[in-house]
This record gives structure tokens, sequence and C-alpha cells, in this order.
């Protein structure tokens, strides 16, 4: 299982074009540019495999790696809906959660308030792997990519996470779901509605081979 690159929501684009016109390109990034989008994927798995998938009709809320609670927001609706939507544009079938699933889709938000020095490993060993396996009705575990950079870090906001997670083949793993695909969107106004969707296209553009 490996990372599959890293996508920085325009910001490194900008950079790139601009950081000879700009003082300080990294202090005058819109909000839509400040966010960064990565997606991660079991290169092991065949997704065209898989038909049917179920969504959770709430979203997980995680303060300082505890699960807080579970709540449905303007914005956690939003995006709900536009990973089914997505999902369904990508060939795949919407059941309900007691329809046997081949798939399943937890989505949450992350709080935490830390600073610190870390590898890119550890960020997203910070956010990753937070989802309740029981919800679907197994236990499970979490996969973490290797990362090798190393940084400094402040986080005072949350991230938006989402993960499939595949029960079609939960027996075969001693009845254990794993995660196959896990996006995380973190940067200014993440959380607000009218970002919901396209920070949803945007990690979902970046996982051309998640299709049936």
């Amino acid at each position: 299982m490996k990372k599959i690159g890293w996508l920085t929501g325009g910001a490194l684009l900008t950079i790139i074009a601009f950081g000879s016109c700009r003082k300080d390109p990294l202090n005058n990034l819109t909000n839509d540019e400040s966010r960064i989008y990565i997606s991660n994927y079991d290169t092991t798995v065949n997704f065209s495999s898989y038909k049917t998938f179920s969504i959770t009709d709430s979203v997980d809320v995680i303060q300082d790696n505890q699960l807080a609670g579970r709540e449905k927001s303007t914005f956690d609706s939003t995006v709900i809906d536009a990973v089914g939507k997505t999902l369904q544009q990508r060939g795949y079938q919407q059941v309900s959660r007691e329809s046997s699933p081949d798939l399943a889709v937890n989505v949450s938000r992350v709080y935490n308030t830390s600073t610190g020095i870390f590898s890119y490993g550890d960020y997203w060993d910070y956010y990753g792997g937070y989802w309740d396996p029981y919800y679907w009705g197994y236990p499970g575990y979490g996969f973490y990519p290797p990362y090798y950079a190393v940084g400094v870090y402040s986080i005072t906001s949350g991230g938006l996470e989402i993960d499939v997670l595949d029960l079609k083949n939960a027996a075969a793993h001693g009845n254990k779901i794993t995660a196959i695909w896990t996006g995380l969107a973190r940067g200014e106004q993440v959380f607000h509605t009218v970002n919901a969707a396209s920070e949803v296209q945007a990690l979902f553009d970046q996982s051309a081979y998640f299709k049936h």
C-alpha cells in the first residue's frame, strides 16, 4: 500500500506561476489556494471489482484523537450527497447498509490543536484511521503510507476525511475491514458548506483509477 501523491489545491501552481511576481506568495494565497488535498489508496486493489456502496448517514466528529460523536450539519449533508453522486457517476450503485454493500464510506470532521515536528507519515497518522469499524459490523484497522519528509507544523483547525472501506472481502480478512481509499482536505474554510462539493471533487479528481 502506498501513497499516490498529494495535491495542494492550487497553491503549488500559484507558487510556481507567480512566485517571481509576488514578494511572499504564501501570504497572498486565496482561501481556495490554501486548501491541501491528499488521497491515498491500496495499490493491490482492483476498484472495478466492486459494484455497490453504502455511505454513512452522519459524520464522525473527532476531537483530539477521540470520537466526540456523530453529527449531520448542512456541510455534512452536502459532503455525503456529493460523495454519493460522485461514486454513482463512477459506475457504482448506492444501496442501504442492510443490503450487503461491497464498499462502505465514512466521512469525518477531524479537529485538533498541536504544534511540533512531523514527518509526512506522522501527518497522515494524525488525521487518518479514525472511522468506527463497528458501525459496519466488523472490527478493523487502518493503513498508513510511508513518508520521509520532515517539517514543523502548527495545526489549529480541522480536516475533512473520507474513508472507503472494503466490506466485500472482510470475511476473507478474518472478519476485519480495511480502508482501500482515503481522502483528506484541510485548509482555510474547509468546513464551509459552499466549498463542500468542490472539496469532494478535488479529492476524487486525483483518483481516476477509482471507478467501476
